[in-house]
């Protein structure tokens, strides 16, 4: 797979996380199915991965625990939402590594979450990445239902 920093491509997503990337439309929650949080895409990770990396490279917008936003140079905005309802754990199942203002590169690790804390109070962990400022184009981003690995290329999104 591709090392840390080793993605070229401005436009380039990577896989946040190992699981299996399903079209956002399939989420339990309406709000992200119906793309009101903007276009993206979700992974059912794999609970034992633990650590979420940065999709793309740009600077930490937001960094709540459940929730990491980046812009990348171009202005376009990503949210990756950790799972659904999860801002009622109040944190608890988040270690952040970054803070807001800082740049990452792609395959930079933003969170450690602890998958037990989510599914012992019976949250769904689906994680979300979401570009809520923008029209977009995906390009060749592939949501079918398919394996990823973090830090795998897994197409492009470009602004309109």
């Amino acid at each position: 797979m591709f090392g840390f920093n080793k993605h070229e491509s401005t436009d380039e997503l990577i896989a946040p996380i190992d699981g299996t990337i399903v079209n956002l439309k399939t989420v339990s929650d309406p709000v992200f199915a119906q793309g009101m949080m903007g276009d993206g895409f979700a992974i059912k990770p794999d609970l034992s991965s633990s650590e979420l990396l940065a999709p793309i490279s740009g600077k930490v917008t937001v960094a709540q625990g459940h929730a990491v936003g980046i812009e990348r140079d171009d202005g376009l905005e990503f949210l990756i939402h950790i799972g659904i309802d999860t801002v009622s754990l109040k944190g608890a199942p988040f270690t952040i590594f970054v803070k807001q203002g800082k740049k990452v590169k792609a395959g930079t690790p933003l969170v450690d979450i602890d998958w037990n804390q989510i599914i012992t109070n019976k949250l769904d962990p689906t994680v979300m990445v979401l570009i809520p400022n923008s029209k977009t184009n995906l390009g060749s981003l592939n949501v079918a239902e398919e394996p990823v690995t973090k830090n795998q290329s897994i197409g492009q999104a470009t602004a309109k």
